[in-house]
């Protein structure tokens, strides 16, 4: 993609390396797509932000009550995920419409959190199953209410595990194409994802413009997962041995 991009030619890269390096097609995406980019990022930050508020009560629920059919709980949630995405789309879009949440942000916010919802409660409640139920009774008994103690003492020691619950998330919402197509009818709301798709309909021709846009999406993602790599092995070494 990076080759292509550089390639003063319009066309795909047929050399190993580009002869005469172009930075024309960065900023033609830059020029028309930097607002889906923006839109993106806000979206997607939204959606961590949604997707973490309720997985980590409920992943706590579930790990530290004693819920009966707790089991079958985490897996239905894991069901969940293997449901086609367009059949959810098309059910969300009816449900967007009537309250009028097509063609918003908050509309797709919210559709894209459910995307790393069932990942996030599941990975959060193999990490909090290990939290001993002493620390927060000894909280408790300091004078901790149970959110205060949740708070307080059970999300900071499940720092990792929402690390890496949230870039996940973030991924998944970046990414999305499906929700971004069905939920949208006008530009308002563009993510970057669409935008590509919508960008090579209309430069067809242009491929280094196209891929130029590509390697911009790549590099939130890319860079994230470098700096947050850490806490993702630890996050999920954690919850899997745990």
């Amino acid at each position: 993609m990076l080759n292509t991009a550089l390639q003063p030619a319009s066309g795909i890269a047929v050399s190993w390396f580009p002869t005469a390096p172009s930075l024309d097609s960065f900023r033609l995406a830059l020029a028309s797509q930097g607002r889906a980019m923006l839109t993106s990022l806000a979206v997607a930050l939204g959606a961590v932000a949604v997707c973490l508020a309720l997985a980590a009560p409920a992943a706590y629920g579930l790990a530290q009550s004693a819920l009966r059919g707790g089991r079958s709980v985490v897996f239905t949630t894991l069901i969940t995920q293997m449901v086609p995405g367009i059949v959810i789309a098309n059910a969300l879009y009816s449900a967007y419409a009537e309250l009028g949440l097509v063609n918003s942000y908050l509309g797709l916010i919210l559709a894209d959190a459910s995307l790393g919802l069932p990942f996030s409660i599941v990975l959060l409640r193999a990490f909090m199953v290990s939290i001993p139920g002493e620390v927060v009774e000894a909280a408790l008994v300091d004078g901790a209410n149970r959110f205060t103690a949740f708070v307080r003492i059970v999300l900071p020691m499940s720092r990792n595990a929402l690390i890496t619950a949230g870039l996940f998330t973030f991924l998944f919402a970046w990414s999305d194409f499906m929700f971004a197509l069905t939920l949208n009818t006008t530009d308002d709301v563009k993510p970057v994802t669409l935008g590509i798709y919508q960008f090579v309909g209309a430069h067809v021709s242009d491929w280094g413009a196209v891929m130029a846009t590509a390697v911009l999406s790549a590099v939130p993602a890319a860079v994230l997962l470098v700096v947050a790599q850490k806490y993702i092995a630890a996050g999920i070494a954690g919850g899997s041995v745990k």
